[in-house]
């Protein structure tokens, strides 16, 4: 589990502050699946009075409270105090809340203490508690969170997710599992195979189910909702009840008890939002000035290929930045994000795969270089700073022919914005992102963008260094001689680690001839062979995700991303 540290500091600003958050409590009716029951008067729950109880109060073990306190989690964020008592009783759950309002603990400490308090002999393939998460990464962040609470239980979890190989997700089904965290895709996949039997499943929770519908799931979800017994506990937690969410809520869950804690439109008070009103030429540079700043920084882009080639140009630019998307495969998609929340990468570029569920400690800063389409897309994002009560600072990159989009953008998020006209080097900038700037050493940058690993896959045997600047010649492998073009155009190209060639340098460059391609590269002199390159382009740098020009993608880019549920 992440202990909560402070966040960067931020300044004041002209932001107007927003409504400070309430939280009511209420019942609703539902029939539950197949066996419709009448609708009966409901009254809501009174309103809590005094201090928050604490976890032990609430009825959390010792020995999971224990285990938080060592984390510095010694007292229960709202959402937690408002869903613990009825959760842990056994009742149906209905959860809203804003993204960062603590919902992974609200729903893993009930599961977890009821499954202990009715320890039951684990069967091979049939799971006792199931939560579905829309994404792997959420998937994962879960299972990190669950696994040490578990472990303190005597309890067996796993994640399941796609991407990545069945064979141990199999495996760990037919040993025996207490708790499944699961990407609908996969797990429907294990189901149809007879690897997993929901039979035996006691308690089922949805996290971020208004995201899953966005990405279309709601249908996988039903399946697995019907394949759970029915009378069984189900916990819903959901930022909003749009996209068909208020239908499953009425159809799977019986008589929920509804606790809302903060809209997911309110305005958090400790996050500060800005709007830099720039010229589009101005933007890569504004960017390098917000980065280099200490701590951690999110940037959003719009597309998949917008977050590669910002992440390549602030590398660059010596930022440590790596980036995340749907087109990387799922080991490249974990490395970065581990570099991220490690801190080697104190730049994260990510489409909005990022904006829902990943939680990273000490993000102060997030930066939308392109606005994203739509409020709900913008909330989300802002959300992965000013989390579980620190601060932080939102800002969003503004052009000309973006004036009235982000104008509408803000007032349908009912967020409170500054806005300012300003160029690279303007003082707000250093008020923004405070902080000595700092560049990363190249042999930090050639790490994180894949040029060590270019160099332990390159092929053949290595030959003296041959280049002014250090780059090594290398030696090609056979499968590189065949796909080798005959004659090859000279230029500034790649890693020359790609080739496996001795002495390379971290930076500098050298002639490309024999290998094609022109692209130039930051973080590695050229080469004359690369092994694993492809067939167009700069050399083998960019294969690994190096800031290199050319076609091609990291780690043989995944695009199965969103077809199966998150798998």
């Amino acid at each position: 589990m992440a202990v909560r540290r402070p966040a960067r500091p931020t300044t004041s600003t002209t932001a107007a502050a927003g409504s400070k958050p309430t939280r009511t409590t209420q019942k609703q009716t539902a029939p539950k699946q197949s066996a419709p029951k009448q609708s009966v008067p409901q009254q809501a729950a009174p309103q809590p009075t005094g201090p928050i109880p604490t976890f032990a109060e609430l009825g959390v073990p010792s020995a999971l409270t224990e285990l938080l306190a060592a984390e510095g989690i010694t007292a229960p964020f709202p959402i937690q105090a408002a869903t613990l008592p009825d959760s842990l009783a056994g009742r149906d759950v209905l959860g809203r809340g804003r993204t960062g309002s603590g919902k992974t603990l609200g729903f893993l400490l009930p599961v977890l203490t009821r499954l202990a308090e009715n320890p039951r002999r684990r069967q091979p393939n049939k799971p006792r508690a199931l939560i579905l998460a829309p994404t792997r990464e959420l998937a994962a962040q879960i299972q990190r969170t669950a696994e040490p609470l578990a472990n303190a239980l005597g309890l067996r979890t796993t994640s399941i997710f796609g991407g990545v190989a069945t064979r141990p997700q199999i495996s760990a089904l037919r040993s025996g599992l207490d708790l499944v965290i699961a990407c609908p895709g996969r797990l429907l996949d294990h189901v149809e195979a007879g690897h997993a039997d929901l039979g035996s499943i006691e308690i089922t929770v949805l996290d971020e189910a208004d995201h899953m519908a966005d990405l279309g799931f709601l249908p996988m979800v039903k399946r697995i909702l019907n394949a759970t017994p029915a009378g069984t506990q189900r916990l819903l937690f959901s930022a909003t009840l749009d996209n068909g969410i208020d239908g499953l809520v009425r159809q799977y869950l019986n008589k929920p008890v509804t606790h809302a804690v903060d809209s997911a439109q309110s305005e958090v008070p400790d996050m500060a939002h800005h709007v830099l009103h720039i010229d589009a030429e101005h933007r890569l540079p504004i960017l390098v000035e917000l980065t280099s700043a200490p701590g951690r920084t999110i940037v959003f882009t719009r597309t998949k290929h917008g977050a590669r080639k910002l992440a390549r140009q602030l590398a660059a630019a010596r930022i440590p930045a790596v980036d995340l998307h749907g087109n990387l495969a799922q080991s490249a998609r974990a490395r970065n994000l581990e570099a991220f929340s490690a801190g080697r990468a104190t730049t994260l570029v990510a489409t909005d795969i990022a904006a829902r569920g990943i939680h990273v400690d000490e993000v102060s800063l997030v930066v939308h270089a392109d606005p994203p389409v739509e409020h709900k897309a913008y909330l989300h994002r802002s959300g992965r700073t000013a989390r579980a009560g620190s601060s932080g600072t939102v800002v969003t990159l503004m052009t000309d022919a973006q004036v009235d989009e982000v104008r509408d953008l803000t007032r349908k998020a009912r967020i409170s914005a500054t806005t300012t006209r300003l160029a690279p080097g303007n003082p707000l900038i250093a008020t923004l992102a405070p902080g000595e700037r700092s560049l990363a050493e190249p042999e930090l940058i050639a790490a994180l963008t894949g040029a060590e690993r270019a160099a332990q896959q390159g092929g053949g045997s290595g030959g003296s260094g041959r280049s002014a600047n250090g780059g090594g010649y290398g030696g090609e492998s056979s499968a590189a001689r065949r796909r080798r073009p005959r004659r090859g155009g000279s230029g500034n190209g790649g890693n020359a680690s790609a080739g496996g060639g001795k002495g390379a340098s971290a930076i500098g460059s050298s002639d490309g001839g024999g290998r094609g391609g022109s692209g130039a590269s930051s973080a590695g002199s050229g080469s004359r062979g690369g092994a694993r390159t492809g067939r167009s382009g700069s050399a083998g740098a960019r294969q690994a995700g190096s800031p290199a020009s050319g076609t091609g993608g990291a780690a043989n880019a995944s695009r199965n991303f969103r077809g199966r549920g998150g798998r």
